[in-house]
């Protein structure tokens, strides 16, 4: 971990153990030995207040810029990346598979995103 962090083990050691208060460069380093944002870390360490989850697929709804076919397929994407991110995570975060959304929002049961175009003999 101190390899990947940038920090002596000595030194990682004393942040542990709360001997040390690490500069925002070495709680860089540690997040990204961790493979977790800065600013989780700096919530996790007490430093930042966590702020209140945002619900990304309201706002993509609610968007008035954007088209039924638009929204659709950001809402798509956003839970693809989603699952994908739970898959990957080591840290004990879950592995559910977030529903997948009709263009009503209302999740539907599918195995592939398509944005756009015939289905080929590959998809089916």
């Amino acid at each position: 971990m101190s390899g990947l962090a940038g920090v002596s083990i000595p030194y990682l050691s004393q942040v542990e153990r709360g001997l040390r208060r690490p500069s925002a460069d070495i709680l860089q380093g540690i997040a990204r030995g961790l493979q977790v944002s800065a600013e989780t870390l700096y919530v996790q360490a007490g430093i930042l207040e966590e702020r209140p989850a945002v619900d990304v697929v309201a706002a993509i709804r609610a968007d008035p810029d954007l088209n039924e076919r638009q929204r659709s397929v950001l809402v798509s994407i956003y839970d693809e990346f989603r699952r994908e991110a739970r898959q990957t995570d080591g840290r004990g975060r879950g592995t559910s598979k977030p529903a997948r959304r009709n263009d009503d929002g209302t999740p539907i049961n599918s195995k592939a995103v398509r944005t756009s175009g015939p289905r080929t003999r590959k998809e089916a």
